[in-house]
């Protein structure tokens, strides 16, 4: 990306968050959703691959049902991208009301134990609706958050987020390590949480996800098994009238030989409520070896061949 481009696309983020939230909710959903009608009819790199990825989901879909399922897609992750641009200026209390959760026993039985909380979650619904309302119930949680270009931008969502009352910490470039704050973190028995199903660092763990071989992070199995704290998966989702999510019953880790399994159990929870609600899942990127170049593919793992 030049570096004006990279000026146009932080210019843009920013006149989204001082613009959108003076406009009537109606009109702004109406006109990210006609964005995300043309974004496929243009039928892009992006939505290519959001329609490869959801063919996994559901492999018995044809042509127009698959059609169907990537504009509604679309039209999902331009409404995650309306709300974002606009929750800062919506008042919590008139917000929560609309959050159906699931499952909060799990959450709350992991703190009651000591050793924090690891929640990990995959691309799907709104995340940071749920963590306005995590920051309601629990004061707060820590997260990591991938470098942007431009550093503006970067700058940006992280101020967004902090000023809906997360942690954020960078995956990379802070001026102290992420993994030592994080496990800092849960040692004082708080929440942290991860978005974990795709691996952008390369370093994840093989895992079958949909019937085909991948990897995926391996840190919130790991930190789950360093620090003894409860690995929870979170699934998210739309509703009609708000926000649907469910917190999982803890995945066991067996200490760090376990990490794998335990990175498997996720995926396995992941792909269960991923196929319950294919169109909130908003990966427009390669997620399965088969989908990259020939020369980026990494060697099958020992197994999966």
């Amino acid at each position: 990306m030049s570096s004006l481009t990279e000026q146009f696309v932080g210019l843009g983020y920013q006149a989204g968050w001082q613009l959108l939230r003076h406009l009537p909710e109606r009109v702004a959903q109406g006109l990210f959703e006609a964005g995300a009608d043309r974004a496929a009819g243009r039928n892009k790199a992006g939505a290519q691959q959001l329609r490869r990825n959801l063919a996994r989901v559901v492999p018995q879909a044809g042509e127009d049902e698959l059609d169907e399922l990537t504009r509604d897609a679309l039209r999902s992750y331009a409404r995650y991208w309306c709300e974002a641009f606009r929750l800062p200026a919506i008042d919590v209390d008139t917000l929560l009301p609309n959050v159906e959760l699931a499952g909060k026993e799990y959450l709350d039985a992991a703190l009651a134990e000591g050793n924090g909380a690891v929640v990990a979650l995959p691309h799907t619904g709104n995340f940071d609706v749920v963590g306005v309302w995590a920051v309601r119930h629990y004061g707060g949680f820590s997260t990591v958050a991938q470098r942007l270009r431009p550093e503006s931008l970067y700058r940006r969502f992280v101020a967004y987020r902090e000023s809906l009352g997360f942690e954020i910490l960078p995956l990379t470039g802070g001026e102290s390590s992420t993994a030592r704050t994080l496990l800092a973190r849960l040692r004082a028995n708080k929440i942290v949480c991860l978005v974990a199903d795709r691996d952008i660092t390369d370093t994840g763990v093989p895992v079958t996800f949909f019937g085909e071989g991948t990897t995926m992070p391996a840190g919130p199995a790991r930190l789950a098994a360093v620090t003894g704290a409860a690995l929870l998966p979170l699934g998210a989702w739309f509703t009609d009238t708000g926000w649907g999510y469910r917190i999982h019953p803890p995945v066991r880790v067996s200490g760090r030989a376990g990490v794998a399994a335990a990175t498997q159990a996720l995926a396995d929870v992941f792909a269960g409520d991923i196929a319950a609600h294919p169109a909130d899942w908003h990966l427009m990127q390669p997620l399965w070896p088969a989908d990259l170049p020939a020369a980026a593919q990494p060697p099958v793992p020992v197994g999966q061949e």
